[in-house]
């Protein structure tokens, strides 16, 4: 009987010294976020993407073409350029494309990355639990309107998802900070 209240007695203690570590968000990372999102001027670098998997983008993962650590559904951005910016009520952005096309593109067309650089429409700012903020806008190229989702956290991750009437929809996840 003495071996088992020892027993129990070290099954308890390892059980709450093994608590996952939560890091606690401050007053002032919920501030600073609030400031980036009021001021409208902050840029995300994106260090994953996240495309539709598809048999497409699996043959793509079984070639061995993408970066160490990616598998079909998370591709590995970092040291690949890549930003999503939003300065006023403008919205610029390169970002690596990853998936299919549903539409057909035209002799001499780019390299596929998602490229706007323009005016923002339909920006809305919501704010969301745990002091989140979901922002949706609505951002043009050329021949090509992209639904815009961003995720921004008080720890400053964030997750970005884009959609488009061309291609299949794609996410990032990655840092936000300011523009200054």
């Amino acid at each position: 009987m003495k071996h088992l209240s020892i027993l129990t007695l070290i099954v308890a203690i390892a059980f709450f010294s093994c608590k996952s570590a939560s890091s606690k968000i401050t007053d002032e990372q919920i501030e600073a976020l609030e400031v980036l999102v009021e001021n409208r001027n902050f840029t995300i670098e994106s260090t994953w993407a996240h495309p539709q998997t598809t048999l497409a983008t699996q043959q793509v993962f079984n070639s061995g073409l993408l970066p160490a650590g990616s598998s079909s559904g998370a591709i590995n951005l970092i040291g690949n350029s890549n930003f999503l910016t939003i300065s006023g009520d403008s919205i610029t952005s390169y970002l690596p494309y990853f998936g299919e096309r549903q539409m057909h593109v035209g002799y001499g067309g780019n390299n596929g990355a998602i490229q706007f650089n323009g005016i923002v429409e339909n920006y809305t700012v919501t704010e969301g639990k745990r002091d989140s903020y979901t922002i949706s806008c609505t951002a043009k190229r050329k021949t090509e309107r992209f639904k815009v989702t961003i995720k921004l956290f008080p720890n400053l991750k964030s997750y970005i998802t884009l959609t488009s009437a061309s291609r299949n929809s794609i996410s990032y996840s990655g840092e936000v900070k300011s523009s200054d």
